[in-house]
């Protein structure tokens, strides 16, 4: 399956949240600029992600953010699902 289809099945799901590259993080701040509702900066300019499930139109504008990331340091990455359990009868 490609990537694309595979996003785009997660974000169906719900089940995609945003992660930054520490290592590879040079502090530029663009991510927070581009998307302010997921991502802030501590007070050296690193940012801090929650790693919550983003919605679909948060995803469509992180993908966006990890496009201009000039270190690639931001990503989207699928969760797992977790099942579902039925409550206790």
């Amino acid at each position: 399956m490609s990537a694309r289809r595979e996003l785009a099945r997660a974000v169906g799901g719900n089940t995609v949240a945003l992660r930054v590259d520490p290592i590879a993080c040079e502090a530029h701040g663009l991510c927070a600029e581009l998307l302010p509702e997921a991502v802030t900066l501590d007070e050296w300019g690193y940012p801090i992600v929650d790693g919550r499930r983003l919605t679909a139109q948060e995803v469509r504008h992180a993908r966006r953010a990890a496009a201009a990331c000039p270190t690639l340091a931001l990503r989207l990455e699928r969760l797992a699902v977790s099942p579902v359990e039925p409550p206790p009868v």
